[in-house]
C-alpha cells in the first residue's frame, strides 16, 4: 500500500513539474514567429494595468471613499486638479482597453487552442485573471458615486440575490458589507485598490513563470520553419519590441482621451436614480440582456444565472474537455463553431442591450434573435468548413481530423438549434407558470399550453438526436445491447 501511495505522489509531482516547470530557468529566448502583436495581447493587457495603477494612485491623492464626499472629490479632480479630466479619462479608457484586450487574448487563445498539454494550468490561471479584470471594472465603476455608476452597480448587486442563499449572503457581504451606502462604497474601494491588484499580481507572476517554463506555443498551423523558429534573445531585442508596443498603445490611449474627454454625470440621489434607466457597463451588458428576457425575470432569474455560470465553467474546464492534439481551426469544426456562436451571441446581446435600455424582451423576440443567431452562425460555419474540406480534395489528413465531413458540422448545427429552442421553451414555461400562479391576465392558458408543447417537442427531438448520435458511434449498442435484443 505504501508503494502504491508513493507511486501516486510521484506521478502527481511529475504532473505538476510538467505543467508548472519548477526547475526551468527564466527569461528564455523568444522564437521569431512570436514577434507579432497578436502574440502579446496579454502583455498589452498588463501595460493597461500599469497605466491604471499609475493614474489610480494619482487620483487616490484627492479621492475620499465616502458617500458624502466621493462625488465632490471626483468633481474636484475634474475641475481643479491640473489635467484632472484628462487623468480620469485615461483611467477609464485604459480600463475599457484592459477588458477588451483580455477578451481578445481569450478569443485568440480559444481558436488557436493554447490550452493544450502542457499549458492546461496556464489557461485556468488566465481565466481567473480575466474574472479579476472584470472585477476591476465592476468595483471601480461605483467609486465616482454618480447616478450612472450607482444605479448600474445596484443592478449588478441585485442580480446576486438570485444565487443560492449561502452563496448570495457571502458574496453580498464580501462586496457590499453588512449594509448601507458607506460600507458598500468602502468595500468596493478596498477591493479595487488593494485586494484585486494583489490577486492579479500573484496570478500574473504564476502565469509568467509557467510561460517561461513552457515557452510561447507554436503556431496552430504546425511546426514553424527553421527561419521562423530561430530564437531571439529577450534582451535587448524582445524587450525593445515590447517597449515599442507599449509606447504605441499608451500614445493611442492619450490621443483618444484628448479627443473624447469624459463628462461627469450628475451626483447620485434617490430622486435622480428614479428618473434614470439603470444598466450595467458594456462588458456586463450581454448578461443583463439575457436577464431582461421575459422568461428569465423574477422566478426564471436563477435559471438564467445557472446558464451563464455553466458557460463560464465550460470555458474554465476547456483544457480537460478538449484533450485532442489537433490545434488547427480547420481541423476542429465543432469547437470553432461553438466559439463563433458564443461570440455572435455576445455581440448581438451587447448591442441589443445598448439599444433597448430598461425594455423587457418578450419570449418570442428572444427566441427569434438568439435562436436565429445561433442557427445562422452554425449554418454559415457548416458551409465554410464544407468549402474548406472540398478545396482540400484529400489534402488534409482525414484520419486525424476532428470532423472531416459535413456530418460533424450538421451535428453541431443541430445541437445549437436544440439548445437555443430548449432554453427559450423552458423560459416560456417558467414565465407562463409564474403568470398563471399570480393570476395575471397577460398570459393566456392557450399560450401556456403551446410553450409546454414546444418544450415537449424539443425534449423528444433532443432524445432522438442523442440516441442517433450514440447509436451511430456504437456506444449505445454496447451499453444497452440487452434492450435492443428485447426491442427486436
Amino acid at each position: 500500500m505504501a508503494g502504491a501511495g508513493d507511486g501516486i505522489l510521484e506521478r502527481a509531482a511529475r504532473w505538476l513539474e510538467g505543467r508548472l516547470g519548477l526547475s526551468t530557468p527564466v527569461l528564455r529566448p523568444v522564437p521569431r514567429y512570436a514577434i507579432n502583436p497578436f502574440y502579446w495581447l496579454g502583455a498589452l493587457t498588463v501595460v493597461a494595468f500599469v497605466i491604471q495603477g499609475v493614474t489610480g494612485v494619482m487620483m487616490m491623492l484627492y479621492y475620499v471613499p465616502s458617500p458624502s464626499q466621493a462625488y465632490a472629490s471626483t468633481q474636484y479632480i475634474f475641475e481643479n486638479v491640473s489635467y484632472g479630466r484628462f487623468l480620469e479619462t485615461v483611467h477609464l479608457y485604459t480600463a475599457y482597453a484592459m477588458i477588451f484586450l483580455a477578451l481578445m487574448h481569450f478569443i485568440r487563445g480559444y481558436f488557436v487552442s493554447v490550452q493544450k498539454k502542457p499549458r492546461e494550468l496556464m489557461w485556468v490561471v488566465g481565466m481567473v485573471m480575466g474574472i479579476v479584470t472584470l472585477g476591476f471594472g465592476f468595483t471601480g465603476y461605483l467609486l465616482p458615486w454618480s447616478v450612472v455608476s450607482k444605479a448600474a452597480t445596484d443592478v449588478g448587486v441585485g442580480m446576486m440575490a438570485a444565487l443560492p442563499p449561502q452563496i448570495s449572503s457571502f458574496v453580498g457581504f464580501l462586496i457590499a458589507g453588512a449594509g448601507g451606502d458607506a460600507t458598500e462604497l468602502l468595500h468596493f474601494y478596498n477591493l479595487h485598490v488593494v485586494v484585486l491588484p494583489v490577486i492579479l499580481l500573484v496570478l500574473l507572476a504564476a502565469k509568467m513563470y509557467m510561460l517561461e517554463a513552457h515557452g510561447i506555443s507554436e503556431p496552430a498551423t504546425g511546426a514553424p520553419s527553421e527561419r521562423e523558429g530561430r530564437p531571439i534573445p529577450m534582451f535587448p531585442d524582445v524587450t525593445i519590441y515590447l517597449f515599442e508596443l507599449a509606447a504605441v498603445f499608451g500614445a493611442a490611449m492619450m490621443i483618444i482621451s484628448v479627443l473624447f474627454p469624459l463628462n461627469l454625470p450628475p451626483q447620485y440621489s434617490a430622486q435622480a436614480a428614479g428618473s434614470f434607466v439603470a444598466q450595467p457597463d458594456w462588458y456586463f451588458l450581454w448578461i443583463y440582456q439575457v436577464l431582461k428576457i421575459s422568461a428569465f425575470e423574477t422566478a426564471g432569474l436563477p435559471v438564467a444565472l445557472t446558464v451563464v455560470t455553466a458557460i463560464f465553467a465550460a470555458f474554465f474546464l476547456l483544457p480537460f474537455i478538449d484533450r485532442g492534439e489537433l490545434r488547427k481551426v480547420s481541423h476542429r469544426p465543432r469547437y470553432a463553431t461553438l466559439g463563433l456562436v458564443f461570440l455572435g451571441e455576445w455581440a448581438i446581446l451587447t448591442v441589443w442591450g445598448y439599444l433597448t435600455p430598461g425594455q423587457v424582451i418578450s419570449n418570442e423576440e428572444g427566441l427569434l434573435v438568439l435562436g436565429g443567431t445561433a442557427l445562422l452562425i452554425a449554418l454559415l460555419s457548416w458551409a465554410a468548413f464544407r468549402l474548406v474540406y472540398s478545396r482540400a480534395s484529400g489534402g488534409l489528413p482525414r484520419g486525424k481530423v476532428e470532423a472531416p465531413h459535413s456530418s460533424g458540422i450538421r451535428t453541431t448545427a443541430a445541437f445549437c438549434s436544440l439548445l437555443a429552442a430548449g432554453a427559450l421553451s423552458l423560459g416560456g414555461v417558467i414565465d407562463g407558470a409564474v403568470n398563471a400562479l399570480g393570476g395575471s391576465a397577460s398570459y393566456s392558458s392557450l399560450e401556456l399550453v403551446l410553450v409546454v408543447a414546444s418544450l415537449a417537442v424539443v425534449l423528444l427531438a433532443t432524445a432522438f438526436f442523442l440516441y442517433g448520435l450514440e447509436r451511430s458511434s456504437g456506444t449505445l449498442r454496447r451499453r444497452i445491447g440487452w434492450m435492443e435484443e428485447r426491442w427486436g
